[in-house]
């Protein structure tokens, strides 16, 4: 808030009392600086909630926001992400679709592909096994099974079984 803002919401006394060099001036100019640092984090505020643009020790409080937990769920605070911040910043931004599709195919295979960053997911369902699901994971994100589990685990239909199969890499 500026100084003449300030200066505006005093009686009129202390307005007319308010000239360069006085006591009151000085202790305004102090309140404008002292008000600076909020109002440039308050004049970016949408920021903060932009998943592209807030910063990177925000995008996982996001990711909790919209319900997208599982995937940054970690046994201990000071553990590393399981995902790069970017891929992260994905899933947030798609959280309104992945919400609409929870529960299908689509949803699951759509949810792996923006985790992982890879595409070739498969999602089964054998006529022979009901309420089973088999997750093909494609042989280039073996070393993401755990949040890919993590992700089958929460996207998965309750009543459902799930069997996660990596498939072999083609020569």
């Amino acid at each position: 808030m500026r100084r003449s803002a300030i200066e505006r919401l005093l009686p009129a006394a202390y307005q007319r009392a308010c000239v360069p060099g006085s006591v009151l001036w000085a202790l305004l100019d102090v309140m404008e600086g002292l008000h600076a640092p909020d109002e440039a984090i308050l004049a970016e505020v949408d920021a903060l909630f932009d998943p592209y643009r807030a910063p990177d020790g925000l995008v996982v409080q996001l990711t909790r926001w919209v319900a997208m937990d599982h995937v940054v769920a970690s046994p201990r605070p000071d553990a590393p992400l399981p995902l790069p911040v970017g891929r992260l910043r994905d899933l947030v931004a798609n959280a309104a679709l992945l919400a609409r599709w929870r529960g299908t195919p689509y949803g699951m295979r759509r949810a792996l592909e923006l985790a992982t960053g890879l595409p070739g997911f498969a999602i089964d369902e054998p006529a022979e096994q009901p309420f089973h699901v088999v997750v093909r994971v494609p042989a280039a994100a073996a070393g993401q099974l755990s949040v890919i589990t993590r992700i089958v685990e929460a996207e998965k239909p309750a009543s459902t079984t799930v069997e996660i199969v990596l498939e072999e890499e083609s020569s």
